[in-house]
């Protein structure tokens, strides 16, 4: 919404034909298409029970609250896009007059027209609605261009029976005790009621318009427009209490507003006011000049409303008719205002502007504009105080002037360069702030300070505070020195105005707020935190009754000096023009403000402030992608990825865009408000359940509204329901039970493998126990120790049993364990051996090569792997030979495996094979072939992947080398 804001002149005012002129302007608003109004031709504008104003235009009609515009056209229902008058009745709908004669209305959140409600179905015979009334009992009279009358009863829409015979306005004019008419002004050409020959008609007031009994019968009757006169209408008589011609108004008068005491009438060129008229005001100010008015409206908050022919709606909130404005609109120089004063005797006011111009008010109203020397360039006028004799000392930004308010002459005093801000003592010694100096006028100047002097506090004849950008200092007249004071690190800051009262300074600072200080001591900091309107203070002006103007920024705030708190701030969400605050000046209860924007006074104790909340509602309601109409109770089926969002509103005509809004979605508002600035509540992917969101708002200076709710139901889909979810978790545990069994049947099955190989492997380890006791063996040994016996050898046979019997302990020990050390298995083997070489009568020699890296670890292999190799060996390859032979076993680590090679010189392996005596037999070892066995199930269960391998040396190019070579790779755990 765009703001502008006009300040018009009184223009023209006549008093017993003798014009005067107000100083006094209004501020006005404009709303238009692009603020989302329908059209910029607005013909007449109503307001309904709930607040909103309804605009009837050319293409719809616009409902406003303050902030939007939703707009309303044949699409949403209209009978006709080109909407002449509105009415509003006791129930609240909103009658909409179109040219096609057809009715309708809005009531209950949409438009009514004959196509969805039968109550209007009706005949116009192409005769337009011109005037609406309303009865005792509710119902809706229309007369209509055709002089018929048409009656609405809530069921039906016909032609009352009088409207067989033709009558006129005057007719529901002169029932007045039965008809109550729906619009607040009537267009006549004539008051001459044929019917009605007794009535008396006045051409002049029969009493004065200030009393107080006549001003009431104009409220209380219609008002009858007769081209530039207005009448009090009734049956007994009707009174004219004013005449355009008398106010200088020539044109026809197209509407009018009693507002009050006030009297606003609407032409085809302008606005007139009259404020007061009924209290006996003679002076008229003409508003909105070329300006076509259409119809005016005072809404129920006391504002303004006026519709105009191609120039959109203008509005004049209420609180602006407690404010005056000067600018350059009517009358100053400038809207650029540096300084204010008025004087008492002479009841002038006078306002420092930029360039040098000094403008004068007299109490008449008359303004004169005063030039003062500008040939140093920019010459603002900063301050205005008053000195003595009639005289005011004016400070420019190069000069000091003298103004004598008795003779209105200006005096240059003194050419000053860069003026900051004067002070004057009890005496009417002069003290002035300039640029780096200080100067007291014909007496001494300080020249050459160091930092800019900004502002002086005279204390009495001889001392004064001087506030500079680096801090404040102390002077007399004595030691003509400025004196840091450095007692408090904050009064070194940037002072930007410095004011003496009753024994406190009072420090306006750049961009830390007010300090007061005493006895050079800090007592008291006022910021922005202590709700000070801004920390920037820009001048300090205290009104000599206890009260201390600070102004800023952003506004004015008022302090009570005595007990040095913030009584109130004044901005322009009051009433000024702008928050930037130049000066302030205050006299007998009226308080003058100065701006960067123009000139408000006002009666300080009369300052207007809404305090009533404001009216919330509900606009729609969307649900996933459609919008429904708002209703105390919403229900719907559950959509999924749905987001829910409720779009609400409050009817504030004044600063609407400093509206918040509160909600709360639990129903518990012990729980918690949100607040937030927009209008829209979004609640994405809402879940099934009950919900009560309640919604409220306040405005700038009240309270919270009531909260307005609604109840929200979403409704579970078929799958979110009790019975639903009842069979989704039977099925679920069925399928987990499904599960189960399969993993129990998987573990099972998983477990009955293990058990094989478990088996498996005993059954290997049982062949290679039984390969390794080799019956032969056994009973060789047996025959070894006989022998030994027979030889009268008893010890050596004893030694001989003791160490065979060791031997078969550890093979059992052994064939128990899934693995033993290296160690362990060297032992076991050495051990073995020896028994061999004494049963083979010390036929082979052997030896045992390890790699010294095994020696860092203790190395784990699987028991009775090597043994059988072993074996193998000596009884294939070195017992078949007729000398004596060499078994060598090498160990090594490759990789995470363990290398054994078995190394024998005797006769091979493919020799082996194909001796056939009694004693050796073509054969596959059983042993090696349960030793691939363990391998290959040992890599099924670590994955290590074991490895046999037997060479016959004197095939595979060992030279003339004979014997056989058994290389294994046995998988291996290692420790330190």
């Amino acid at each position: 919404m765009s703001i502008i804001r006009c300040i018009l002149l009184w223009m023209l005012a006549f008093f017993y034909l003798s014009p005067q002129v107000s100083a006094q302007g209004l501020m006005i608003r404009n709303y238009n298409v692009k603020d989302g109004l329908a059209n910029a031709t607005v013909y007449a504008a109503a307001q309904d029970r709930d607040g909103f104003i309804w605009f009837a235009t050319p293409t719809g009609v616009s409902k406003f609250d303050g902030k939007r515009f939703r707009n309303y056209s044949k699409k949403d229902g209209l009978t006709d896009n080109d909407i002449i008058k509105l009415a509003t009745d006791s129930k609240n709908k909103i009658w909409f007059f179109t040219l096609n004669g057809k009715p309708s209305f809005y009531d209950n959140f949409y438009v009514h027209n004959e196509n969805n409600d039968s109550s209007l179905e009706f005949n116009s015979r192409s005769h337009y609605m011109q005037y609406a009334f309303e009865d005792g009992a509710g119902h809706t009279w229309f007369l209509n261009s055709n002089n018929r009358i048409i009656q609405y009863n809530g069921k039906k829409t016909t032609y009352d029976k009088l409207g067989a015979l033709e009558t006129d306005l005057f007719y529901f004019l002169r029932n007045d005790s039965i008809f109550r008419p729906l619009q607040n002004s009537f267009h006549l050409t004539t008051l001459n009621d044929p019917n009605n020959p007794l009535q008396k008609i006045f051409s002049v007031p029969t009493s004065p318009i200030d009393d107080e009994v006549f001003a009431a019968r104009i409220r209380k009757h219609p008002v009858v427009i007769i081209r530039n006169t207005l009448f009090s209408y009734t049956a007994k008589d009707a009174v004219c209490f004013f005449n355009g011609k008398d106010w200088g108004i020539k044109e026809e008068i197209s509407n009018v507003c009693l507002d009050n005491d006030n009297l606003w009438i609407g032409t085809q060129r302008a606005l007139y006011y009259i404020k007061d008229y009924f209290k006996g005001e003679t002076k008229i100010s003409k508003l909105l000049d070329n300006h076509y008015i259409t119809s005016l409206l005072k809404d129920r908050d006391g504002n303004i409303w006026i519709t105009t022919f191609g120039d959109g709606v203008y509005n004049i909130p209420y609180k602006n008719f407690y404010f005056s404005y000067l600018d350059n609109t009517n009358g100053l120089y400038s809207h650029s205002i540096f300084s204010i004063y008025k004087d008492k005797k002479t009841d002038m006011l006078l306002v420092g502007q930029n360039a040098g111009i000094l403008n004068t008010i007299n109490k008449n109203g008359a303004i004169r504009q005063y030039t003062l020397d500008t040939a140093g360039g920019r010459n603002s006028i900063l301050s205005i105080l008053p000195y003595k004799d009639n005289n005011l000392l004016i400070g420019t930004d190069n000069a000091l002037f003298q103004f004598n308010t008795s003779t209105e002459k200006v005096t240059l005093l003194k050419a000053i360069k860069m003026f900051k801000e004067m002070d004057i003592s009890p005496s009417g010694k002069i003290r002035i702030a300039a640029k780096n100096q200080v100067i007291t006028l014909d007496d001494y100047a300080i020249s050459d300070v160091e930092t800019l002097v900004t502002s002086v506090a005279c204390i009495d004849d001889s001392s004064y505070y001087v506030g500079t950008s680096n801090g404040l200092y102390y002077c007399t007249d004595a030691t003509r020195r400025l004196i840091p004071l450095t007692s408090d690190s904050r009064l070194k800051e940037s002072i930007k105005d410095l004011k003496w009262i009753d024994g406190y300074l009072w420090i306006g600072t750049s961009d830390h707020g007010i300090y007061v200080m005493r006895n050079n001591n800090v007592i008291k900091h006022m910021s922005s935190a202590n709700k000070l309107a801004s920390d920037i203070c820009q001048q300090l002006y205290y009104d000599g009754i206890g009260r201390l103007y600070v102004a800023t920024d952003r506004g004015v705030s008022v302090i009570d000096v005595k007990d040095r708190f913030i009584i109130r701030n004044i901005t322009s969400n009051d009433g000024l023009m702008s928050d930037d605050i130049r000066g302030v000046y205050y006299q007998e209860g009226l308080l003058y403000i100065a701006t960067s924007n123009g000139l408000c006074y006002f009666k300080d104790n009369n300052l207007p402030v809404d305090s009533i909340p404001p009216k919330v509602y509900l606009n729609n309601v969307r649900y996933g992608d459609s919008t429904y109409l708002p209703r105390k109770e919403f229900v719907h089926l559950f959509q999924r990825k749905s987001s829910f969002e409720a779009e609400f509103g409050a009817i504030v005509f004044d600063l609407p865009e400093m509206v918040e809004y509160q909600y709360n979605f639990s129903g518990d508002t012990t729980s918690g408000w949100v607040t937030t600035m927009s209008n829209i509540i979004p609640f994405p992917d809402l879940q099934p359940g009950s919900y009560k969101l309640l919604v409220r708002a306040r405005k700038y200076k009240s309270g919270w509204s009531v909260p307005v709710g609604i109840n929200v139901s979403i409704l579970p889909q078929w799958y979110q329901q009790w019975w639903a979810r009842g069979i989704l978790i039977l099925v679920g545990v069925l399928l987990i039970l499904v599960v189960l069994r399969f993993i129990v049947k998987r573990i099972k099955q998983g477990e009955k493998r293990k058990t094989e190989y478990n088996r498996r492997i005993a059954e290997l380890e049982a062949k290679a126990l039984t390969n390794q006791m080799n019956p032969h063996f056994i009973f060789n040994s047996l025959n070894s120790v006989q022998h030994l016996i027979l030889e009268k050898e008893e010890k050596q046979a004893l030694n001989f049993l003791a160490d065979f019997a060791t031997l078969m302990r550890q093979m059992l020990n052994n064939s128990r364990k899934s693995y033993i050390s290296l160690e362990e298995e060297v032992a076991f083997l050495t051990r073995y051996l020896e028994l061999e070489k004494i049963r083979f009568a010390h036929s082979f020699t052997y030896h045992f090569v390890m790699e010294d890296e095994l020696k860092d670890y203790t190395i784990y292999i699987p028991p009775m792997i090597i043994q059988p190799i072993v074996e193998n060996a000596i009884k294939h390859g070195l017992a078949p030979k007729t000398i004596s032979g060499h078994l060598e076993i090498r160990m090594e680590m490759v990789d995470d495996l363990l290398y054994c090679s078995v190394d024998d010189d005797g006769i091979g392996w493919d020799r082996s094979n194909s001796i056939k005596t009694s004693r050796l037999i073509k054969h596959e070892s059983t042993a090696l072939s349960v030793i691939k066995e363990r391998l290959q199930i040992i890599k099924s269960f670590n994955g290590s992947v074991g490895k046999l391998e037997i060479i016959d040396k004197f095939k595979s190019g060992f030279g003339n080398k004979e014997g056989t070579l058994v290389e294994i790779l046995i998988p291996i755990v290692k420790m330190l």
